[in-house]
């Protein structure tokens, strides 16, 4: 015979399953930590179990075991690292009572290092010694579409922290002028000593070329697949059926000079055009990608653009070298 249920198991499952609006993850998080224990829970508590859901914040600390703590103790002789995992030297030498004392040790250690150094433990997690106003970060990380302003992270691909251009300890002042965002990745290796304002590559983006044909197709109705820093296009004359361009939007006329968020732009519309192209036609069996860059090179459109050209069995007589066929002559080897 089933248990009956309570008037506020109904309660809670009504407002769960249908009345709970979430724009974030946190009311159910809240919920999960207080059902899962017979005491009123400290906010601390909960917010602790925020934090294990927040994957921006583990790897924040993977890159430091990675970067920082992981080298030193192998580096000492400590742990040992590979296939991606660190294990502790002669740990299967040590009895369960040797490793309960040397548990104890650490935490000694641990909570005398806390007690000497107070809140400032974890201050390299704030970047500042006063912390920066939620509506002070908004209009950064709003100024910055966020996007880290030196690789062009997404927030939702990394953690964003609001960073000081001029550091504070070296006179750098809280001001909306000397903030950018950059990615925790980012920020760390910058650190203290670098005052690198990375502001204006954002803005670098937007450039576009009066006179420029590439520049003038956002909009056009000739743009096939395009993403926020590049566009791709059907070649005007192609070589092969299917072959296509991908275009960054920002004029730059050197195909090898683009910023990395850009390289990481048109690969993505490479690929896509490329499973798009192989979907719609099984008898194209491989592919030529390339970009000219510079005059001497067959450059004739001095907006930098790659073409994909798809190839099919038999479309030429030899294809034994692919884009070395560049230099007459010099194709087959």
């Amino acid at each position: 015979m089933a248990t009956p249920r309570s008037d506020s198991f109904h309660r809670l499952r009504t407002y769960i399953a249908e009345r709970m609006r979430m724009s974030h993850i946190y009311q159910p998080l809240m919920l999960m930590e207080l059902l899962g224990r017979s005491s009123p829970a400290p906010a601390e508590d909960i917010a602790r179990r925020i934090l294990g859901e927040d994957v921006t914040q583990i790897d924040y600390y993977t890159e430091r075991v990675k970067r920082m703590v992981g080298k030193v103790l192998t580096g000492n002789g400590i742990t040992a690292y590979g296939n991606g995992t660190y294990s502790l030297i002669g740990a299967d030498e040590l009895s369960d009572t040797e490793r309960d004392a040397l548990q104890q040790l650490c935490r000694q250690r641990l909570d005398a290092f806390r007690e000497q150094r107070g809140e400032e433990v974890f201050a390299h997690r704030s970047r500042q010694r006063t912390p920066i106003s939620g509506s002070i970060k908004y209009r950064v990380l709003t100024r910055a579409r966020g996007r880290c302003e030196c690789c062009g992270a997404h927030e939702h691909q990394r953690a964003l922290e609001v960073d000081h251009i001029v550091p504070k300890n070296h006179g750098g002042s809280d001001d909306i002028s000397n903030l950018q965002a950059l990615c925790f990745r980012c920020n760390a290796g910058k650190r203290d000593t670098d005052s690198t304002d990375f502001r204006g590559l954002q803005a670098s983006y937007g450039h576009r070329e009066a006179g420029c044909v590439f520049c003038a197709l956002e909009g056009s109705g000739r743009v096939l697949l395009e993403n926020e820093l590049a566009l791709c296009i059907a070649d005007a004359y192609p070589v092969t059926e299917g072959h296509s361009l991908v275009i960054p939007r920002r004029h730059v006329a050197d195909g090898l000079a683009l910023h990395q968020p850009e390289w990481n732009a048109v690969t993505q519309l490479l690929k896509l055009r490329r499973e798009q192209l192989a979907t719609q036609d099984p008898s194209i069996s491989g592919w030529n990608v390339g970009v000219n860059s510079g005059e001497a090179a067959g450059q004739t459109v001095l907006h930098a653009h790659w073409h994909l050209i798809p190839r099919r069995d038999g479309d030429c007589e030899q294809p034994r070298g692919g884009v070395r066929g560049v230099i007459a002559g010099r194709q087959s080897y």
